[in-house]
């Protein structure tokens, strides 16, 4: 029997239906999918990524027990993390003549190959190969096939010495800030070999942001005219030699406005045309393609994750990869043709087969590994993918074909003219070809109209503008932004940049897209500064990088590298020793500012954000108990303190972090005088305490913002209908018959009013829209998918909660673990 080893469910799944030409069965071995063809010659399996990780032994698990710099010195075990799959694997072996690794070609993939090599070792005495591939698509799947090979052993030394610096410098460093800061259990303080550096780059630039200091300027504008018609003009002035639009003096620009407005007639004083050639982009490598996506508006890990799925169903190419150049056995015209014959792109690939001969574009990098990120020869229909995964694939199939296409041509005119002693210009673009930006709309092909005027002509002015301007401070960097500067700095590579922003967000050290540090993550990079500079220096990362490329291309082995990452790690120990106490103090100092609310208008003291015994929020004074001042905050959510601040109060306001039920809390004491103010209006009679104790139900406000129908006599009786946060509520005369209280209308600023009609018939019809008892109850879970999450053994709620959202990525086809996460909160919401 032939064993065949992919990285995930859905490739092994794919390349299957290819190698069996579709008539692979399945069956279920420890709950993992096993695919069988040939009478059962041929399996293949699925792993998850890393079913075997790397950690220190368990007598080193108690962080109170081990000191930090212990880690330093104790060995590293390889543990597995996905057990009932390594069962499965290495049953599988014992049964099998020989095996074949068919991981993804990088470095990460081919650490996953040699740990199934060793696990397959570990099992049975049979002969192992190695296939490679850049798409899983039926000629290069069977091509790769026919042409086995050996495990690099050397590239995979490369990711494992990527696992064990990883592991060394985010655990011990991770312990040590945690320990210093009093931050155990989940709010334990993160870092990490890659993830501080990259840190360290968000900071300064907020700290670049902070210290600008503006300079006021002053800019003209003017609109002029010619054969009627109207185009802007902008005033200007030499000055040694240079043009300058900024006026900095604001008696200049007066005194320019002044001459501008009392005239009335420009004369030209020259007219200038040129083309220019816009060449087609490079094809796509891993940061160009996040840097595109970003526009569409997804933001890098989405986009990864979608374009990984995208080539695990073979429409894409491995979307991990530095190349920016063709590899010479592509044949564009070929690829062409076939995206010709399709409805989505047909007429624009048949556009570029017309042309001539094609001849694609080439970046300034060449690699062997894989190719640019391009469409395959498999194309799918519009209703093959959903609304995401089309706009992504559409992105790389425009890309390719700009690739391919002519540059655009464009033509600047530049006119000049003076009026009352004053310069003026104005600049207007003209599409001559469009070339390439016929097919790839992603980039602007906006036209700016100047009329074609003669020189000395006479043009008409009018509606001068003096626009008062302050310069700038320098933009935060976005996703892709920060993922582009960070390749230029050699920090990180191309398959962990986008993971390593994700993480800093996870461990909330930012916030916001672009990114903006907390104050907790300024408090850790200026920690490191002072005390270790070396957890947060870039040139350490690139060092360490360089080290594991020289592993890969056998020049330096893994227990060189690593044991010079030990030495490194030791002299950052040697420089914090003395100073836990003053990292402790500076990092809770800061974890208690990015609680803080401003002032409090009991005593003056500090406003923060605190956590009950019993795990509810609260915004609490920092005096207490001098001041027991306290405030609610809502019991939905969790709440992170915003820049925006209240002008009554002089407070932050409060946001509260709940999902796709994310909302802002506001000012905490603007709540609490409106909840104050509230007069509560008596509706009816409580239907659970009335009749036997005489509670009535009532419109009512909390301090926390929400609003709800409840009982007077709370908290002898707690029956209460939720009502909604916004808007304002009237009560009208007419009655429900069955309940005998009034129907409720809610103004929220619409023409139209919300009626909620009898507010226990709206509760009720509430509660049974969002009944979830079924699969098929899920947004977005049609039959199909019922029936794919099915054979993933996923067949009730209770199944899909419990379901771990990356595994069941991985084994369900066109699902992506957001999605599942999707449909876990809406089983979590209606429970």
């Amino acid at each position: 029997m032939e064993l065949i080893v992919t990285e995930k469910d859905n490739a092994a799944r794919r390349i299957a239906d290819i190698l069996s030409d579709g008539s692979a069965g399945t069956d279920r071995r420890n709950g993992v999918n096993v695919y069988r063809w040939d009478g059962g010659g041929t399996v293949c399996v699925g792993l998850s990524g890393h079913v075997v990780g790397v950690d220190f032994p368990p007598e080193y698990d108690d962080w109170r027990d081990v000191q930090p710099v212990e880690l330093l010195e104790a060995d590293i075990e390889k543990r597995a993390t996905q057990e009932n799959i390594v069962r499965t694997l290495q049953s599988l072996a014992r049964e099998a003549d020989r095996a074949v690794i068919a991981t993804d070609y990088d470095r990460e993939g081919e650490l996953i190959g040699k740990e199934a090599y060793e696990l397959i070792e570990e099992a049975a005495a049979i002969p192992i190969e190695r296939v490679r591939f850049s798409s899983i698509t039926e000629r290069e799947v069977t091509e790769a096939f026919a042409n086995p090979d050996e495990l690099d052993f050397d590239l995979a030394a490369a990711g494992e010495a990527r696992q064990i610096i990883d592991l060394l410098w985010g655990a011990a460093l991770t312990r040590f800030l945690s320990l210093s800061a009093g931050q155990l259990g989940e709010d334990f303080i993160s870092v990490g070999r890659v993830q501080s550096p990259t840190l360290k780059l968000i900071v300064d630039r907020e700290r670049e942001i902070q210290a600008f200091d503006p300079d006021d300027y002053w800019e003209l504008f003017t609109t002029l005219r010619a054969d009627g018609v109207d185009f802007e003009g902008q005033y200007f002035y030499e000055d040694e030699g240079t043009e300058n639009e900024r006026v900095w003096n604001e008696a200049d620009a007066d005194d320019a406005h002044a001459r501008l407005t009392s005239a009335d007639r420009a004369t030209v004083t020259g007219v200038r045309r040129r083309t220019r050639s816009d060449d087609p982009p490079a094809p796509f490598n891993t940061t160009q393609f996040i840097s595109a996506a970003s526009s569409l508006g997804y933001g890098a890990g989405r986009a990864m994750s979608i374009a990984e799925e995208l080539y695990t169903a073979g429409y894409i190419t491995y979307p991990r990869t530095d190349n920016t150049v063709y590899p010479e056995d592509l044949n564009p015209e070929a690829l062409l043709a076939t995206l010709a014959d399709t409805g989505a792109f047909g007429e624009d690939a048949a556009s570029l087969l017309d042309d001539g001969e094609v001849e694609p574009t080439r970046g300034d990098t060449e690699t062997t590994d894989h190719p640019p990120i391009h469409p395959t020869g498999e194309v799918p229909g519009r209703a093959d993918l959903g609304d995401d995964e089309w706009a992504v694939y559409e992105l790389v199939v425009r890309r390719f074909l700009a690739t391919c296409a002519e540059p655009a041509e464009w033509e600047y005119l530049r006119v000049t003219a003076e009026a009352n002693d004053c310069q003026l210009k104005a600049n207007g673009k003209r599409l001559l070809d469009p070339g390439y930006l016929a097919v790839y709309p992603y980039v602007s092909s906006d036209e700016t109209l100047v009329p074609d005027v003669d020189e000395g002509s006479e043009l008409a002015l009018a509606d001068t503008r003096l626009e008062a301007k302050q310069t700038q401070p320098p933009r935060r960097r976005g996703q892709s932004r920060l993922i582009e500067e960070l390749e230029a700095r050699g920090v990180g590579t191309k398959s962990t940049r986008h993971n390593t922003i994700e993480k800093l967000y996870d461990r909330g050290y930012i916030e916001n897209d672009p990114p903006r540090p907390t104050r907790l993550a300024m408090a850790v990079v200026e920690a490191a500064e002072a005390f270790a500079e070396q957890v947060v220096d870039e040139e350490m990362t690139r060092q360490l990088e360089q080290d594991m490329t020289a592993i890969a291309d056998g020049e330096a082995t893994l227990d060189d590298v690593t044991d010079e990452s030990r030495a490194m790690l030791g002299r950052v120990f040697d420089e914090l020793h003395d100073s836990r106490e003053a990292v402790g103090e500076q990092l809770r100092e800061a974890l208690k500012d990015d609680k803080r609310l401003g002032p409090c208008p009991e005593c003056g003291e500090t406003l923060i954000v605190r956590r009950s015994r019993r795990g509810s929020y609260f915004v609490g004074c920092e005096g207490f108990p001098e001041c027991e001042n306290t405030y609610q905050l809502p019991s939905n959510g969790e709440p992170t303190v915003m820049t925006d601040s209240c002008e009554e109060h002089g407070l932050r306001h409060v946001k509260m972090l709940a999902g796709r039920s994310t909302f802002v809390h506001g000012c905490p004491v603007c709540k609490a005088e409106a909840a104050a103010a509230h007069e509560d209006e008596v509706i009816g009679d409580c239907p659970g305490c009335g009749e036997a104790h005489g509670g009535d139900l009532a419109v009512k406000q909390l301090q926390s913002g929400s609003r709800l129908v409840g009982c007077t006599r709370y908290p002898d009786c707690d029956y209460s209908l939720p009502l909604p946060r916004r808007g304002d509520i009237e009560v009208l005369e007419e009655r429900c018959p069955e309940h005998d209280l009034p129907d409720l209308v809610v103004h929220d600023g619409d023409d139209d009013p919300w009626e909620l009609g009898c507010p226990i018939c709206n509760y009720e019809e509430f509660q049974e829209r969002r009944a979830t008892r079924d699969l098929d109850d899920l947004d977005g879970v049609g039959e199909k998918t019922a029936a794919k999450l099915a054979e993933a053994d996923i067949e009730s709620l209770s199944d899909l909660e419990a379901a771990d959202p990356e595994g069941v990525a991985d084994r369900v086809s066109g699902v992506s673990a957001d999605r599942v996460r999707d449909w876990q909160d809406q089983v979590e919401g209606a429970s």
